[in-house]
């Protein structure tokens, strides 16, 4: 079943649209996204794509390494003229004179599969720092009027023992001598990248920082453990938990992750950063693999990970990030990780005819 078919995925794209934040300010404007097919970029287009059947009239730039992969996997707007697929690589120069001005510029494109970050650390850091200079370049050239930066949970590194929530200011422990550190160390050094063009350039700049997100425009190819869980869940597989699980992480629900995205890009201050994270997803790995084996009727079971699987993990063991900084914005997460996790089952089932 296409996503397009499946009534759990177009209620999530319309309970977004219906957020009560200030739309008007897309409205005529044109909107740049890197990223555009991955997890959140893929519903935030579908998001921008369904307010234009509105009449929001938003032009949409989505960059793909792919545009027939683009192309493919937004089939219901593919002959809309507010959708423009580009093809583009990331760590390349990004120069198009034909747009003009391009007001919102989205930087969502990063390697985020842990797989990666052991088989491919140079890809994994000059991604997140050239890419993301490319796209600040671009929006300096095309005058945006904002640009926003997707971050991780991951700048705030390991946890020290001083405090239960991470907020925007804290600063975790990060070993940079290791070949994992390429990730964490490198979102950091973009969110710095962004002051500074913040600072020399004028650029107005905002920061998400995402915790473990999830849902129906997750790939099933993806090695972060909650998807390899969700995967094996569809399948009816049991629940493979290479650890015992103790590591307590926040987690997003895919709507609550855009939902959060737009407020924090209509409604937040420059130079900002803001943790997108509600403490009602807030559990540790073992119950999450247990809350995934009980929803499919499967059974958790214990796999020690091989030595390249091992070198991609975070070393984080807890990492519960604080949300009220966003929520005094006004935002509110819909979703709790046991909905999130049924909603998001129920539609992949759907999907994949399982």
């Amino acid at each position: 079943m296409n996503l397009y078919e499946n009534d759990l995925y177009i209620e999530d794209l319309n309970y977004v649209g219906s957020l009560d934040i200030p739309w008007l300010k897309l409205k005529n404007k044109s909107i740049l996204i890197s990223g555009a097919t991955g997890l959140i970029g893929s519903f935030l287009v579908d998001v921008l794509m369904k307010k234009n059947e509105e009449g929001l009239n938003c032009k949409v730039y989505a960059l793909s390494r792919n545009a027939q992969k683009a192309s493919d996997r937004f089939s219901r707007w593919s002959d809309n003229q507010l959708l423009k697929f580009i093809t583009y690589d990331i760590n390349k120069q990004f120069k198009r004179d034909d747009l003009g001005i391009v007001d919102y510029v989205l930087h969502m494109a990063s390697n985020t599969h842990p797989i990666l970050y052991s088989t491919d650390p140079i890809g994994t850091i000059t991604t997140n720092i050239i890419g993301l200079q490319n796209m600040l370049n671009f929006a300096v050239e095309h005058r945006a009027t904002r640009f926003a930066f997707a971050s991780s949970n991951e700048i705030y590194g390991e946890n020290r023992g001083d405090v239960e929530l991470f907020e925007e200011d804290y600063c975790g422990y990060i070993n940079s001598n290791t070949m994992r550190a390429g990730y964490p160390e490198s979102k950091r050094c973009g969110e710095a990248l962004c002051q500074a063009y913040k600072a020399q350039k004028g650029l107005d700049v905002v920061v998400s920082r995402f915790t473990r997100s999830y849902g129906a425009t997750m790939k099933m190819s993806d090695s972060k453990a909650i998807s390899q869980f969700i995967r094996k869940g569809i399948e009816g597989e049991d629940i493979v938990l290479k650890s015992i699980g103790n590591q307590y992480y926040s987690y997003t629900y895919v709507a609550d992750a855009v939902s959060g995205l737009l407020y924090i890009l209509l409604k937040g201050e420059n130079g900002e950063a803001y943790n997108i994270a509600d403490e009602r997803s807030d559990l540790m790995l073992k119950d999450l693999a247990k809350i995934i084996a009980d929803i499919s009727g499967t059974r958790v079971v214990f796999e020690l990970p091989d030595d390249t699987e091992a070198a991609g993990y975070s070393k984080a063991t807890k990492a519960r990030l604080d949300g009220k900084k966003l929520k005094s914005l006004g935002w509110t997460a819909k979703y709790n990780i046991q909905s999130g996790i049924e909603r998001t089952l129920r539609i992949l089932s759907k999907q994949y005819n399982i």
